[in-house]
């Protein structure tokens, strides 16, 4: 256990030193709510349900920092240490396996919901956005979502050959869904033939199932046996591909 937490410790420390995963955790949501909150403010009746712009899209920036930790941070973290042979290095090592990628998860998860609480104050300082009526649905939404593409991002580890390439298809996939997802852009806003091929994205129903829990205190079913379908199926077939070298 103590090598495990030193071992967490570490990687927190390793993240934090990393820019771009600073900046897509930490940043991004809040130039976001900043840019749009600007714009459309908050005013009740700006947006379905007869609540606030800002308060109905601050789920779908969870959900953005939820896809970039699992589709950008993880993957590409897991492709350096492969490339720079740290992952070969652990394996003759008495952790095991599942602790260098259960640190990973853990530091992934508390960078998260560090990056949540920030998302929050901010929002309701500046923008009155009110707690969900049911923090703890709204952190099993979370948690769920989380873990689901965590699990993508262990996939992506263990199929793309360099870090390079983690890079590559990690934004090949995170960028397209960023935008058509609802996550950066409220989807009442979209045409309604793009609202219904964006069924076909998993940050749609990460951002449906965020949005469902914060806004009306109910559990979406379908989003949460979609994202439950695809973290246990990228899990399974990412732990039958990892290589450590």
């Amino acid at each position: 256990m103590r090598a495990f937490l030193t071992l967490t410790w570490t990687e927190t420390k390793l993240f934090l030193r990393e820019p771009m995963a600073t900046f897509f955790t930490v940043a991004f949501p809040l130039l976001l709510l900043f840019a749009f909150g600007a714009i459309f403010g908050n005013a009740p009746g700006s947006a379905p349900g007869d609540v606030g712009y800002t308060t109905y899209a601050l789920p779908g920036y969870v959900a953005l920092t939820i896809g970039s930790l699992g589709l950008l941070s993880l993957p590409t973290a897991l492709a350096i240490y492969r490339d720079q042979g740290v992952l070969r290095r652990f394996r003759v090592t008495p952790l095991r396996p599942t602790a260098v990628l259960g640190a990973q998860t853990v530091v992934h998860v508390l960078m998260l919901l560090g990056s949540v609480v920030l998302l929050m104050g901010t929002a309701g300082l500046v923008y009155d956005v009110p707690v969900p009526d049911r923090p703890f649905l709204a952190l099993a939404s979370l948690l769920l979502a989380a873990l689901s593409f965590l699990a993508v991002g262990f996939l992506l580890a263990a199929v793309v050959p360099t870090a390079r390439a983690a890079q590559a298809v990690g934004n090949a996939l995170f960028f397209p869904m960023l935008f058509l997802s609802g996550a950066a852009v409220p989807q009442f806003l979209f045409p309604e033939w793009l609202k219904t091929a964006s069924a076909a994205l998993p940050l749609t129903h990460a951002t449906w199932l965020l949005q469902d829990a914060w806004l009306h205190g109910q559990w979406n079913g379908a989003s949460s046996l979609v994202l439950v379908g695809m973290g246990i199926g990228c899990a399974s077939i990412g732990a039958y591909a990892f290589r450590w070298s």
